[in-house]
């Protein structure tokens, strides 16, 4: 008989992610015929119950906005790039019936940005400073780079992620949202902001160089205005997707124990996408 294993995204709101798709494709590809994988609406205050009341036959849940922080409460092991971010995006199932939380997208974000080109020493733009721009100082951090420019909206926020960056040994500098200098200057863009936020961003004063690489977190709608006006300048474009990917197959792995059938999810995920 074959055994049920189960495993899920959590947030608030759900109904949009598209990981389902990408780790049951992975599921089918790989044959892992017993196990599925779902999306479950969940906030905040719910989560510790959610996760005391999961039975065995559970083998790993996926955090998304809101829970990336409590998560970590619920764990009996936390990850050293988890704690250091003060964010999970995973948890897994230990053999003990406890949980290890970690966080798959900090690496998602390096292997994104390495097969994009990226080198090592590399001079990093930052726009935003909230919980996807602790991950990307994270990967900065893995990624050797030069020294990160964060731009802000609040200088608080700012003034938190540069706590951060001291204690990482990351180059860090705040630079008001509106005072922008000159961001198409940059070795690497990374836009962590919501939809619309970094669209005046777009032509960057018409400076975009063509050894830019662009990541922008965004997916829905794709390209962003930002996207675009790289794209259109020859700079080398990284999406929200691309790390969706990237991150998922992390968790795959250490949910299932096998290795993950990239093509397979990468082209499951396409396909969704290209639905919508």
């Amino acid at each position: 008989m074959t055994r049920t294993r189960r495993a899920a995204v959590l947030g608030k709101p759900i109904a949009h992610s598209l990981s389902p798709v990408i780790h049951n494709a992975g599921y089918a590809a790989a044959g892992l015929t017993g196990w599925s994988y779902s999306a479950i609406e969940c906030a905040e205050v719910e989560l510790p119950q959610r996760v005391a009341d999961l039975g065995p036959e559970w083998a790993g849940l996926s955090l998304t906005m809101p829970l990336k922080e409590v998560g970590l409460a619920v764990a009996t092991v936390v990850s050293p790039v988890a704690a250091a971010i003060g964010a999970a995006n995973t948890l897994v199932r230990r053999p003990d019936g406890s949980w290890a939380a970690d966080n798959t997208d900090v690496p998602g974000m390096v292997d994104v940005l390495t097969g994009a080109g990226v080198p090592e020493g590399a001079e990093v733009l930052l726009l935003g400073a909230g919980g996807t721009a602790r991950a990307a100082l994270a990967a900065a951090l893995r990624l050797k780079t030069s020294r990160v420019t964060c731009l802000v909206r609040r200088r608080a926020a700012g003034e938190e992620l540069a706590r951060l960056a001291d204690k990482l040994g990351v180059r860090f500098d705040i630079r008001d949202w509106v005072d922008p200098g000159d961001p198409g200057r940059a070795d690497v863009v990374i836009s962590t902001v919501p939809r619309g936020a970094a669209d005046g961003f777009a032509e960057a004063a018409g400076s975009w160089r063509p050894e830019t690489v662009v990541f922008d977190v965004v997916y829905d709608p794709w390209p962003t205005p930002l996207a675009a006006g790289a794209a259109a300048a020859g700079c080398r474009i990284v999406s929200g997707l691309d790390l969706l990917l990237a991150q998922a197959v992390g968790q795959f792995e250490q949910f299932t124990g096998v290795a993950a059938p990239v093509p397979a999810m990468r082209s499951a995920l396409a396909a969704a996408q290209e639905a919508r």
